[in-house]
């Protein structure tokens, strides 16, 4: 029988002695950067080298075979399988002719047989489960069996705009539609009369059911969890940056997040960590264990606080969750995923770590900056901005200090790590993610502000991106798919 793990120090004994091989697959390894350092043998294999093979646990394959144009992060993944560099990478890895653990940000069914093929065990519910989750009207759906508030909703099928105002009339005159499936940037459509709803009409129209909710006035959250056998794991509250002109051209695009001490006041706090333990415990019922993240929606006028999307993996925000100073205290929320997914017993008090999460003691301030190209323009980068720590300077540019894959290595407000993922010769277009900026310290204000520190250090990243311009016209079919991106997070 299998030794028990008793409490946060056997755990982390545990994962510093692990034997099996562990392989995060993704576009990038941003999402679960510094775990190589929580747990032994885990290695990342990415598209993309952001550490230009400086990365100790990082593995890129060293020649571009031909592919059909990605469209997805599904499609990178189920690329990467298929490398004879990758499949070399994860024989010579085998012990006991077992192949290991695999870990992707986003999969799907020929991803779950491709990773089948090479003898490795996804660590995640299966693609057709995760895909139903993922489905905006079912998380409604599954928040009401949990007993958690959404924002004033109905789903229903659009006809026409007449047909869309005799549906949602309880929900007043402005609307948010959102179609099942895709980012908040790109999926969501805010709608108050009908010339606004048929700048999205073919959208909205196509689909067999949309969520049509009320408009409110709200902030944004974001807060993580891990459905364990012994319930379920919440990470703090933390704030949500969207629609910011200087970071995305969406105007519902998430572009950041803020995790501090104290973040918004103690009922809002408590019901987050409620209604979150609360759906979480409702995915176990419907099969789901591990990681997830949830949006929610704080009412500016009233206060009330309402889900507004789920998850159900690792997220845009998990490198926040995971290096903030509980999680170096304690362990990283990631490390219970994990234990779930190894099959290996352990005892934890859930309620107990939960709340000492929750308290402000357990809490630094740290914010993150999700950068996209936002001019309507087609270009090619002749320069970009190196993954490391860089420092601002008084004259307001900043200057490249070192290679670092540690945020905690910036000393001060006047440092910050970038996460370079456009790189030199790749494509900007509308919506491309240049790469990510994160600083100690809040970049908003209480008021949902962007601060000036934030935009000076905006406007100085964009300022190491060198590009020329290039004529639509003069591109191949090849070039023009190549240029037609998606989001990595």
């Amino acid at each position: 029988m299998a030794t028990v793990l008793k409490g946060i120090t056997e755990i982390r004994d545990f994962f510093k002695s692990n034997e099996t091989p562990i392989y995060f697959i993704s576009a990038t390894n941003f999402n679960l950067l510094g775990m190589d350092e929580w747990i032994n043998n885990f290695i990342y294999i990415s598209y993309i080298d952001s550490f230009e093979g400086q990365h100790p646990s990082l593995f890129s394959p060293a020649k571009e075979l031909p592919h059909e144009e990605f469209t997805s992060i599904e499609d990178i993944n189920n690329y990467l399988l298929t490398h004879p560099e990758v499949a070399d990478l994860i024989k010579s890895g085998s012990i006991n002719g077992k192949a290991g653990k695999v870990l992707f940000l986003m999969f799907d069914e020929k991803t779950e047989q491709l990773a089948k093929d090479l003898g490795l065990d996804v660590c995640f519910p299966s693609a057709q489960l995760r895909t139903f989750l993922d489905n905006k009207v079912n998380t409604n759906r599954i928040a009401e069996k949990a007993g958690v508030a959404c924002v004033p909703y109905v789903l229903s099928n659009v006809e026409n705009y007449d047909h869309l105002r005799k549906v949602s009339e309880k929900l007043g005159d402005n609307l948010v539609i959102q179609t099942p499936f895709g980012d908040s940037g790109h999926t969501t459509f805010f709608v108050s009369n009908e010339e606004e709803f048929n700048n999205y009409k073919e959208q909205i129209l196509d689909e067999p059911e949309v969520k049509i909710m009320k408009r409110i006035n709200c902030f944004g959250t974001a807060i993580e969890g891990c459905v364990t056998k012994h319930g379920t794991l919440v990470a703090p509250l933390m704030t949500e940056l969207v629609g910011f002109k200087e970071l995305t051209p969406y105007k519902g695009g998430w572009c950041g997040n803020e995790i501090y001490p104290d973040a918004f006041n103690a009922d809002i706090r408590e019901k987050a960590k409620k209604y979150t333990q609360q759906f979480g415990d409702q995915l176990r019922k419907e099969g789901y264990k591990g990681y997830f993240e949830l949006d929610f929606l704080i009412d500016k006028d009233n206060g009330e606080i309402y889900l507004g999307e789920l998850n159900p993996r690792i997220s845009g925000v998990s490198s926040l969750t995971n290096h903030a100073q509980f999680a170096m205290t304690d362990v990283p929320l990631f490390l219970f995923h994990m234990l779930e997914w190894l099959n290996v017993p352990y005892e934890i008090d859930v309620n107990e770590l939960t709340n000492r999460w929750a308290q402000a003691a357990s809490m630094d301030s740290w914010s993150q900056l999700v950068i996209k190209h936002t001019r309507k323009t087609l270009e090619l980068a002749t320069e970009a901005p190196a993954t490391g720590i860089w420092e601002m300077k008084k004259n307001g540019n900043i200057l490249y200090k070192k290679m670092d894959a540690h945020r905690q290595s910036v000393l001060g407000d006047n440092e910050a790590f970038y996460f370079q993922i456009t790189r030199k010769n790749d494509y900007l277009y509308e919506g491309a993610d240049l790469g990510i900026l994160v600083m100690r310290g809040r970049l908003m204000s209480d008021s949902f502000e962007l601060s000036e520190r934030a935009k000076r250090w905006i406007r100085a990243l964009r300022a190491n991106y060198k590009s020329d311009m290039i004529d639509m016209g003069s591109l191949s079919e090849s070039d023009l798919l190549e240029s037609d991106g998606f989001k990595m997070l």
